[in-house]
């Protein structure tokens, strides 16, 4: 059997599009690195309107922006500014500690913004949790195609191709578009992987994936991803955590310490602001979604 198991996202109506979190849930705390997986949309909002993330913190962590359509300006602590676009990818350190903002630009919401894409976050190894904040976008990613398949490898290495992209912790992250009759393998090396099935249709030795369930597969397994009437499935995962994460709202860290400390510090504002951006903030919420403390 190919599938370890399925996990099927929780849906949040955000008003004019969906974005759907697979991890981390009850049954999946984690993928290799990857302790947050959202996929968002696909929708259009209407003219005028737009995506306005205020600004709010991180920690100990990396959070990766992919977007299959539409545009995102981001702002950053650190002074970064970079409007994403399909075909980048937007990697954002948080390390010790960052703010950033996320909103649609003018001539998205000029058009009416397009929203679909992925937005996931990866824990940082045991002992590199509070390392500098950074930023980087990376274009011009290796794309691995044939007649019938393209796959973008957007963070690691994959089928040959190496993403310039900084990791810290092995990982691997790719888009993968399959026309009909399409078929790509799945490299076995990666201690941890999933796919996700985020628009068409796709199978795995022969199982049909789920449009947008998180689908883990077997370590160690190689395996055929194939698709008859054509599909757009990501690839994910890397090596597993032997230390657990927690995770509160924004904050992920191996210490429930730390995102204590982390939470006393957003609400007393001692982060940094944005630059561009430092007029508005998203406070500390007293429940958040995302938490994962025992």
């Amino acid at each position: 059997m190919s599938i370890l198991q399925t996990v099927t996202p929780i849906t949040h109506d955000l008003g004019g599009f969906s974005v759907r979190r697979a991890v981390p849930s009850p049954q999946c705390r984690m993928v290799g690195p990857f302790i947050f997986v959202d996929q968002f949309g696909p929708a259009r909002l209407e003219r005028g309107q737009g995506m306005d993330v205020r600004p709010h913190p991180h920690i100990n962590l990396a959070t990766v922006t992919w977007l299959f359509e539409g545009g995102i300006d981001h702002r950053d602590s650190l002074g970064s500014f970079a409007t994403i676009r399909p075909g980048t990818v937007n990697l954002m350190t948080a390390g010790s500690g960052i703010v950033h903002s996320e909103r649609s630009p003018q001539s998205e919401r000029d058009a009416g913004p397009a929203m679909y894409g992925m937005q996931t976050w990866l824990a940082l190894p045991d002992g590199q949790e509070d390392i500098a904040p950074a930023f980087e976008s990376i274009a011009g990613l290796p794309l691995v195609e044939d007649s019938c398949t393209k796959a973008r490898v957007i963070m690691g290495s994959l089928w040959g191709q190496t993403a310039a992209t900084t990791t810290h912790a092995q990982t691997i992250y790719a888009e993968i578009d399959l026309a009909p009759t399409g078929s790509i393998p799945i490299d076995a090396e990666a201690d941890e992987r999933a796919v996700m099935l985020v628009g068409g249709e796709a199978s795995v030795d022969g199982t049909p994936l789920e449009l947008y369930v998180l689908t883990v597969l077997k370590p160690g397994a190689a395996m055929m991803l194939r698709s008859d009437r054509g599909g757009k499935i990501m690839l994910l995962g890397g090596e597993a955590f032997s230390t657990r994460r927690y995770v509160y709202w924004n904050f992920v860290s191996s210490s429930r310490e730390r995102i204590e400390q982390a939470k006393e510090d957003w609400t007393a504002g001692r982060f940094p602001t944005v630059p561009g951006d430092d007029k508005e903030f998203i406070p500390l919420p007293e429940k958040p979604k995302t938490v994962s403390y025992p």
